[in-house]
C-alpha cells in the first residue's frame, strides 16, 4: 500500500476530473508541420492550442519584425498583410480539420472553396500575437465550413468564414 486511503483517492478524483479524449491541449510546430504541407516562409502559425476535436481550436501566430513580408509591407510602417492574416486563419482551420479527422486524413490536403464575410478591424504589427479562434459551423463528408476570428490582446482584428474540401494530394 502507498499510504493513501480510499477517502484520499476519492478526494483526488474529485479534484482532477478525467481528461476528455476529444480535447488536445497543444499541437506543437512539429505536429503542425506533420498535418499541413506549408513550410517557411509560408507556414503562418506557430502552434494550435485548446483543440477540441470536431468543435474548435485556437491557433497562435507570433508576429515579429523578422517576417520577410515586412521588408515591403510597409518598410517605414510595418503592417501584416490582410491576405496573410486570412491565410493564418485558414492554416489554423486546416490543422483543426485534419487533426479532427485523424488517420483518415493522412496524405490529404485541405483546399479553399470559399472565403466569406472577411473583415479587417485593425492593423497587425510586429510584437502582436494573433490568437486565431476557429469554430466548426458545418461538416458533411469531405466539405467543412469553419468560422475564424483573429484576436490580438482579446480584440478582434480580422474574421472570415471558410468553406474547404479535403482531397487527396
Amino acid at each position: 500500500m502507498d499510504g493513501t486511503t480510499a477517502q484520499d483517492q476519492t478526494h483526488q478524483d474529485q479534484q482532477t476530473p478525467p481528461q476528455d479524449p476529444k480535447v488536445l491541449r497543444v499541437v506543437d510546430i512539429a505536429r503542425v508541420m506533420h498535418l499541413i504541407p506549408h513550410r517557411y516562409p509560408f507556414l503562418l502559425i506557430d502552434k494550435v492550442i485548446d483543440l477540441v476535436l470536431g468543435e474548435s481550436a485556437i491557433g497562435i501566430k507570433n508576429v515579429t519584425i523578422n517576417e520577410n513580408f515586412f521588408q515591403g509591407h510597409f518598410p517605414s510602417h510595418p503592417v501584416m498583410p490582410g491576405v496573410l492574416i486570412i491565410e493564418s486563419m485558414a492554416q489554423t482551420a486546416a490543422v483543426f480539420v485534419v487533426e479532427t479527422l485523424g488517420e483518415a486524413s493522412h496524405g490529404k490536403v485541405v483546399y479553399f472553396m470559399s472565403i466569406e464575410s472577411a473583415k479587417f478591424r485593425r492593423p497587425v504589427v510586429p510584437g502582436d500575437q494573433l490568437r486565431i479562434h476557429v469554430t466548426k459551423e458545418h461538416a458533411r463528408r469531405n466539405v467543412w465550413k469553419v468560422h475564424a476570428v483573429a484576436r490580438v490582446d482579446g480584440t478582434a482584428v480580422a474574421e472570415a468564414t471558410y468553406t474547404a474540401m479535403i482531397l487527396d494530394r
